[in-house]
């Protein structure tokens, strides 16, 4: 039950983080009286029916009528500025009127919200709960107290005292029940109903992150600074600024956050670690990284409105926002009108990487009219030359990945600049002579090309970068010279205007920065000038998926002392996310820049079933299990749930049986998916920048993730075979942190090598 069409009063009512969770699981009845009731309370707060009063013993604590039985609590931050905690059943708000509490967190600064008698009642119902079951949702009136069984173990936090608990910005009414907690199962419970804080504080304590680590880590990047302490403005209207919540404008937007719990409101979202790094101002090129789900892109989309509300007025489009992945950028841009509206998106330029690529190789050149070709059909021309050639010394793959990876990803456009490139994680040594006949091929494979009228993505990244960096020398030059004559430089113009040559950007901001290739970087680096805020980029080596491995600081984009790394994600349960760690299985990654990189610390307070492992004698039946999980999937939209798999026969096979079986599939394409109803479908490429709440990864057998082709390097190219392999691994990490929810993952034969870890555990 949804009103729409009301006008917009001076009310402001806003959503407590985790009150949309709770309000989610209210019977359909209630949650239609409370879409009527904000609804109400916006338009006028003091409205009889509503019967807005101040709680007893409360000094800013309100209750309001949602309907005959239910009542929302608000903190009043204002005169007409309300701040929604909870929904309940009246008999629960009398009964525990002692035991609601509210404040502001002396450490971080934000408002926080604690029912005790829900917390306790989650913790108890942890402790007594047959293990694997899920911990049900609160009662609407409190029930009888179980017995508590005496403690039997020491309490997991007893190496801490309560000033240090505090110091860590651990919500001080709940110390006491931390005390008390001896598993795993009860912290759990403890983290699902307490602040946000409080529950990653406590789960990295207990994970075995030191102290001083969880301070350095969790806590200093949201704690309050003397001078945000005293910002001359209402305490409450500062701290609710600092707190995470969500200001309801309309009724559809209540809608869209409810109808999918929390799993969209985390999508344009700031954690105030993350509001740092938006509104930092940085020296030079910075990078912030993470695992999945930890909130990358929603840094990315806010930094990129940071710049632009940072900018002097005018028409043109100084900031680029870009990506590897078309359908990526194409969600970028949606993202970004509902982040920023109109305005914001009128000053950003969005494409993907290749497309701005191609739009300066055809700025440059309007008249070309080669056909694209991608890798497959690229290896296919050197098989042929070779064979053309009589050459026996190198196979068309090392040929084609030198050419690729080396010649082509660092722009290098002669025999000299060939010998000097650095070939680091190539594996296979060259010497000179060795390089002189590579050279000699490459040549002949391009001009093989040039007469087919072809090209490749990397080809035209390659020329588009020595463009670039041409007409950045010529703009430095230009600029030297009327240094000397006493001149002041503008750099950056309006587009068209017809002045002097400037930089194409004045500001980058790059997601999915682990699959951009050298020749990318090259480009990117020479459309803006160096300096203060130049390239912001975000990204997770650990994530790529296609064979771009770059060192950033050896292509002029130095990031050195300004990388941050977020650990917390917003998406997926603590269950998922240790199968996936279990994918990579402790697989070296490198940090963009020549260094190691790491997930450790890597968390979330969401929690949620074990993901499913089975298999199956054969694809038939495979395909039988996976029609079998999504039916026991009855109560979630098909349109939030999707397979995925690692070829593009077995998405149009199992398309096939799911229509046959009465459920709708919809593929996803590298458009997207192709219609917004039925079970999405598509290899496990296409999913990357996608969400669901439940998911199946199927076909996880040998031989097909990673494909039996992968094992043929491992003494011809050990380099490759061990890339092949990180990818591979990649691809199923990827795909198995696409979902909320749950996964299912299944295969027929031999499960992957991959599996071997989470099979161990079981």
């Amino acid at each position: 039950m949804t009103v729409t069409g009301a006008p917009r009063t001076g009310v402001t009512l806003r959503l407590l983080d985790k009150a949309d969770k709770e309000i989610v699981g209210l019977d359909r009845a209630v949650l239609g009286a409370f879409y009527k009731f904000q609804h109400d309370f916006r338009r006028n707060p003091n409205a009889g029916g509503l019967r807005l009063k101040q709680l007893e013993g409360h000094d800013r604590l309100w209750s309001a009528r949602v309907n005959r039985e239910w009542r929302a609590l608000m903190i009043r931050l204002s005169g007409d500025d309300w701040l929604l905690v909870s929904v309940k059943h009246r008999s629960h708000v009398h009964k525990n009127l002692d035991r609601l509490n509210y404040g502001i967190n002396h450490i971080t600064g934000a408002i926080e919200y604690v029912d005790l008698q829900v917390v306790e009642e989650s913790v108890l119902r942890r402790e007594l709960a047959p293990p694997g079951a899920p911990a049900p949702e609160p009662a609407a009136a409190p029930a009888p107290e179980p017995t508590r069984p005496e403690p039997l173990e020491e309490p997991l936090f007893a190496a801490y005292t309560d000033e240090q608990l505090a110091d860590l910005g651990v919500a001080e009414p709940l110390i006491p029940v931390v005390r008390k907690l001896t598993t795993d199962d009860e912290l759990l419970g403890l983290a699902e109903y307490a602040p946000r804080h409080t529950g990653e504080v406590l789960l990295r304590l207990r994970d075995g992150v030191p102290y001083d680590k969880v301070m350095e880590q969790v806590t200093a990047p949201v704690a309050v600074t003397e001078r945000e302490e005293h910002p001359g403005t209402d305490e409450w209207q500062a701290a609710v600024d600092r707190s995470s919540a969500v200001v309801i404008t309309d009724d559809r937007s209540l809608q869209s956050i409810l109808e999918e719990g929390d799993f969209g409101r985390w999508k344009v979202f700031l954690h105030p670690t993350q509001e740092k790094l938006v509104h930092r101002r940085y020296s030079g090129p910075a990078r912030v990284g993470g695992g999945p789900g930890t909130g990358k892109t929603i840094v990315a989309l806010h930094r990129v409105c940071h710049l632009v509300r940072e900018l002097p007025p005018g028409h043109n489009k100084p900031v680029l926002l870009t990506t590897f992945n078309r359908n990526l950028a194409a969600d970028l841009r949606a993202r970004l009108v509902s982040l920023g509206g109109p305005d914001v998106l009128a000053r950003v330029d969005i494409a993907h990487v290749d497309q701005l690529a191609t739009r300066i190789v055809r700025e440059a050149d309007p008249g070309n009219t080669n056909r694209r070709i991608d890798d497959t059909a690229a290896l296919r021309e050197w098989r042929e030359l070779l064979v053309e050639a009589g050459e026996t010394r190198w196979s068309a793959e090392f040929l084609s990945d030198e050419w690729n990876q080396v010649i082509l990803g660092q722009a290098v456009t002669s025999r000299s600049d060939y010998f000097a490139a650095r070939r680091a994680g190539r594996g296979r040594r060259v010497s000179r002579a060795e390089r002189a006949g590579i050279w000699q091929l490459a040549e002949r494979f391009t001009q093989r090309l040039e007469t087919k009228k072809l090209e490749t993505h990397r080809q035209v990244a390659e020329r588009a970068a020595r463009l670039e960096m041409a007409r950045r020398a010529r703009i430095e030059r230009k600029s030297e010279e009327r240094e000397e004559r006493g001149g002041l430089d503008n750099i950056h113009a309006e587009a068209g205007s017809g002045a002097r040559l400037r930089y194409r950007y004045r500001h980058i901001v790059v997601d999915e920065a682990q699959d951009l290739s050298s020749a990318h970087w090259k480009m990117l680096r020479a459309m803006v000038p160096t300096g203060p805020d130049d390239i912001f980029l975000v990204g997770d080596t650990h994530q790529r998926i296609y064979d771009n491995q770059v060192t950033l600081g050896s292509l002029g984009v130095h990031i050195r002392g300004r990388s941050s790394r977020l650990t917390l994600s917003y998406r997926t349960t603590r269950e998922i996310l240790r199968d996936a760690m279990g994918i990579l299985d402790d697989a070296d990654y490198d940090d963009l820049d020549g260094g190691a990189d790491t997930l450790a610390g890597y968390r979330s307070v969401l929690h949620g079933p074990a993901p499913l492992l089975r298999g199956a004698r054969d694809w038939d039946e495979e395909m039988d299990h996976v029609v079998e999980q999504l039916r026991s999937w009855y109560d979630v939209p098909r349109e939030s749930t999707a397979i995925c798999v690692p070829t593009n026969d077995m998405v149009t096979q199992l398309a096939d049986r799911l229509a046959r079986c009465g459920i709708t599939p919809t593929e996803i394409t590298q458009d997207g998916p192709r219609s917004d109803q039925g079970v999405h479908i598509g290899t496990m490429y296409r999913f990357k920048g996608l969400e669901y709440r439940c998911l199946i990864i199927a076909g996880v057998s040998e031989g097909l993730v990673p494909r039996a082709s992968v094992d043929a390097w491992k003494h011809a190219d050990p380099s490759r075979h061990r890339r092949e392999l990180h990818r591979a691994r990649s691809l199923l990490f990827v795909a198995a942190t696409r979902a909320r929810d749950a996964v299912a993952i299944t295969w027929h034969g031999e499960p992957s090598r991959f599996l071997a870890p989470l099979l161990a555990s079981r």
